[in-house]
């Protein structure tokens, strides 16, 4: 049951020399073999993974360990550099692409004794909501999968569980699935089906919350500038955030104390952080004032999820938590302004894949201008090539005014939205994830991209705008047999008060933990 449990539980293991990390390295290979037809994994790093879980194992015996996730495995998404490793961001405008340097995430990782294992899949450049839209095809969610599987309750701390013995099987179509959401599906699956105990996914708009809570595990987005995002293929400068993935709470206030703090190699980085941050054994939830956000309670939410909602909410409330409604306005303007600033600042990271210097290019003998339009067309899909062109189309002289200004003036509404929440007193907010559990794919593909986002990040994107902290976790399965999940946000740079909430509800609602049959152990 190791591979169902956390980088705590396992850490432990490994400490106790109950398992060796190149026998866990081996067991999460065999993982990853078993849920291949999910498609998680777009890069499997077999070969040097095993070398470094051999390392590991003489530092255990030496009891020299380099970090907290000495021999533990992790995943990264597929748009995070590492030396020599293809980073194709799943385009084929970068399929050849094999950066001669690592992200600085890669590097904390590797300074702590994590061993990648491999890169995961994505939506092409991170656009998109459903990990539908990659060269290497779909990942599927692991949750009402062909995969066979069970669920129990586990004490994450001391690893103590019990069966609920109970089957689950698929009612949808055999040829039709749930998708694992996106834009870092692959990174969620990863996680959820014990193929690593932590991955790294990218945050825009909501890109690891969303995939996070349609797969039943944890998805973190830090406070901007707090996690270096030097060697992340750039999406959206002024909002991307890397994420994490984990099964619990704890596991992912591990993996921000490893990655977080400033790097000289990005600007944006905040240079005054306190870490390691220690998360609380238990809050005083008694001093702790929760906000219920009106807007959230929006159009196409499902029942479902507004009954856990406020199930929380009268949970927190119950307990002593003051618990008061509040107003964000520009919350439903979040999605059109996103869109435009989106798109322009898309425009801009994509004119460097220009097929001349740098990205795919087209093998016509043709002039230097047709060369340009013809790596394009073919590099890119239809989603990327139609954020460019209207980001161009935003940014032409005419309409910069009128689109990029004024969306930028809306952007300053949302965040002073927050801070008037913030400065009423108001500790975190609790709000949906998303606004419905995992479609299935074909009703989600029945949608064009852009009307997939909107209606995906309508909850996560305003966090992104506003640059504060938040996370999701899971609650409870819907009577489909679906993860059902909250999210939390917290003022800028608070991610103690965010992970101590998070952390408090994580403990009374024992959300069930699957495991893949064949167990390993």
């Amino acid at each position: 049951m190791i591979l169902s449990n956390s980088i705590r539980y396992a850490s432990n293991m490994l400490k106790d020399g109950i398992i060796l990390p190149s026998e866990l390295c081996g067991l999460c290979f065999s993982r990853v073999e078993l849920i291949q037809p999910l498609n998680p994994f777009v890069c499997v790093l077999k070969e040097s993974a095993t070398a470094k879980s051999y390392a590991s194992n003489d530092r255990y015996s030496k009891g020299k360990l380099k970090g907290p996730l000495d021999g533990i495995p992790v995943a990264l998404k597929d748009n995070f550099c590492m030396h020599s490793i293809p980073t194709t961001c799943c385009s084929r405008m970068l399929k050849s692409f094999k950066p001669g340097y690592n992200a600085t995430v890669v590097e904390r990782l590797n300074a702590a004794g994590a061993i990648i294992l491999g890169k995961c899949n994505m939506d092409e450049f991170g656009m998109g909501s459903g990990t539908i839209d990659s060269i290497y095809g779909p990942t599927k969610n692991v949750w009402l999968s062909k995969q066979n599987y069970t669920l129990g309750r586990c004490d994450f701390i001391h690893g103590k569980e019990s069966e609920f013995n109970q089957e689950i099987s698929s009612d949808c179509e055999p040829e039709d699935w749930y998708i694992s959401g996106g834009s870092s599906g692959g990174s969620a699956v990863a996680v959820a089906s014990g193929a690593v105990f932590a991955a790294l996914g990218s945050d825009t708009g909501g890109s690891t919350r969303n995939p996070a809570a349609y797969c039943g595990i944890v998805g973190f987005k830090p406070s901007y500038g707090l996690v270096s995002r030097h060697g992340l293929v750039p999406l959206v400068n002024s909002m991307d955030v890397p994420g994490i993935l984990t099964k619990t709470i704890d596991d992912a206030a591990t993996m921000f104390n490893v990655l977080a703090g400033h790097d000289p190699l990005d600007s944006t980085t905040v240079r005054t952080l306190s870490v390691p941050l220690d998360l609380k054994e238990e809050i005083n939830i008694k001093q702790v004032t929760v906000g219920i956000a009106q807007e959230y309670h929006c159009h196409g939410l499902s029942n479902e999820i507004l009954n856990v909602w406020s199930f929380v909410a009268d949970l927190l409330e119950s307990s002593g938590a003051k618990v008061i409604p509040v107003s964000m306005p520009h919350t439903q303007t979040s999605i059109a302004c996103y869109a435009v600033l989106n798109h322009c600042e898309v425009a801009s990271n994509m004119a460097r894949y220009d097929g001349i210097e740098f990205g795919l290019r087209a093998e016509e003998n043709i002039s230097t201008e047709e060369l340009y339009a013809s790596s394009r067309s073919k590099g890119f899909n239809e989603v990327v090539r139609g954020r460019i062109l209207a980001g161009n189309y935003f940014l032409l002289r005419k309409n910069y005014e009128k689109y990029f200004v004024k969306a930028m003036k809306i952007r300053s509404l949302i965040s002073r939205d927050f801070s008037r929440v913030w400065n009423s007193g108001v500790d975190v907010l609790l709000t949906p994830t998303t606004l419905t559990t995992a479609p299935l794919n074909s009703e989600f593909r029945a949608s064009s991209n852009r009307e997939q986002c909107a209606i995906q990040d309508y909850c996560t994107q305003p966090a992104n705008m506003a640059g504060c902290p938040a996370v999701t976790i899971p609650i409870k399965l819907s009577e489909q047999g679906l993860p059902i999940s909250l999210q939390i946000m917290a003022p800028y740079l608070r991610e103690d008060i965010l992970l101590s909430v998070a952390k408090w509800i994580e403990n009374r609602v024992h959300f069930p933990v699957l495991h893949l049959q064949p167990n390993s152990i």
